[in-house]
């Protein structure tokens, strides 16, 4: 293999032209050379090159690379690829999110990201590929692959972003090519509440059922089940008739997880006032709980749960929920979900008077711009009920 190499024309500096020969076939191309900076140790040039299949090409990005240089904004050519940089994001910087967080990342990272942008080096993203990746999940080309959900494609983008974002602070990026990305508009899925009718059929359903105390503490309160399967009883202050909820019982996602307690969803503590009924409901629960105490005798595991199974463990997920569905199937509310109950708790509680800003602390939402944002159209509802009682009042003082 021969090789020749010829300075380029005055003014282009470290430019030059070579020439290969491999095989026989002579193959020809311009490599510019540029200084980032001087070894500490020796004190020499550190150089880099950048190649181009003609002059114009390489001294177009040689200037654009000086130029980075002097203004300090010149980010290093690396190897790394997504793929590569996901499994250090995801090994280094999540060990503060929950595990049931990472898990998620996990699955979306392995089952959709890195399948299609694994290869690509980070330098190598543009946001049009990213941008074409996002599309391809809502509209996928192959056929027999399901297309996603918009809400699906978002956590996605969250999850890229948030990795991404880590790479430009380390200076693996200049800037975040997902920054720029237009994301689908994510469609809530419609609440469905329980009407006033509906709720008196539950309660008169759930009369001596097994259950009975927590699904009304849950319709009462609005702690999600997670909450609710976590209270201990040095949450509740029955003197101020006020609950601590600082924790939940949570699964691990992956098959056979284990249960654990974690914070809640938002990670922050809350306190709530609770109504007469509800104390007397935790009261009552109480005294069940000694009775139960009494039939386990020493089987019983002291762990101070308000809500447990026979020997004082906690109750699973799957049996509180299971129960619940054969309730409300039974009742002819097959559709009802056990999350329903926190739905229901919002919308009286905003019928009934409470401000946003109450029953977003008390349902433990980050802000109250979110807890309006699903239950707005309550409010809406209340304001044209306001609004044809003003009629009615017009009407009667009118005539």
């Amino acid at each position: 293999m021969a090789r020749t190499s010829s300075r380029g024309a005055a003014g282009t500096g470290t430019i030059r032209k070579i020439s290969v020969t491999k095989d026989g076939k002579k193959y020809t191309y311009w490599q510019g050379r540029y200084t980032v900076g001087y070894d500490p140790g020796s004190g020499k040039q550190i150089q880099r090159t950048v190649t181009g299949k003609s002059q114009k090409e390489v001294s177009v990005r040689l200037r654009q690379l000086t130029t980075e240089l002097d203004q300090g904004i010149y980010i290093a050519p690396n190897k790394i690829t997504v793929k590569s940089w996901l499994t250090t994001w995801e090994e280094e910087y999540l060990q503060d999110v929950k595990p049931s967080t990472v898990f998620k990342y996990r699955c979306d990272i392995e089952n959709y990201i890195i399948p299609n942008l694994g290869a690509t080096k980070l330098e190598d993203l543009q946001t049009p590929l990213i941008q074409r990746f996002y599309n391809n999940l809502l509209k996928p080309k192959k056929p027999g692959v399901a297309p996603l959900a918009p809400k699906t494609v978002r956590c996605i983008h969250g999850i890229f972003h948030s990795a991404l974002s880590k790479a430009v602070q380390l200076g693996y990026l200049r800037s975040n090519p997902s920054d720029a990305c237009e994301l689908p508009r994510a469609i809530r899925k419609e609440i469905v509440p329980l009407e006033d009718e509906q709720i008196a059929v539950f309660l008169k359903a759930i009369e001596g059922h097994t259950h009975e105390y927590l699904y009304k503490i849950a319709l009462f309160t609005g702690m999600r089940e997670g909450e609710v399967l976590g209270l201990t009883w040095d949450c509740i202050d029955f003197k101020r008739g006020t609950l601590v909820i600082r924790r939940q019982l949570v699964r691990d996602r992956e098959k056979g997880g284990e249960y654990h307690f974690s914070t809640p969803k938002n990670g922050k503590m809350r306190v709530i006032a609770l109504p007469q009924t509800v104390i007397e409901l935790f009261a009552a629960q109480r005294n069940k709980q000694t009775l139960m105490m009494l039939d386990a005798g020493k089987a019983w595991e002291n762990n101070n749960l308000i809500f447990t199974n026979p020997t004082g463990g906690y109750l699973s997920y799957r049996t509180v929920y299971d129960c619940f569905k054969r309730v409300v199937k039974k009742i002819g509310f097959p559709n009802t979900r056990f999350h329903d109950l926190r739905h229901t708790y919002a919308v009286v509680a905003i019928k009934s008077g409470d401000d946003i800003k109450t029953v977003q602390e008390n349902l433990g939402h980050a802000t109250a711009a979110f807890t309006l944002d699903i239950y707005g159209h309550v409010t809406e509802q209340m304001k044209h009920a306001s609004a044809d009682r003003m009629e009615a009042f017009i009407h009667a003082v009118s005539h």
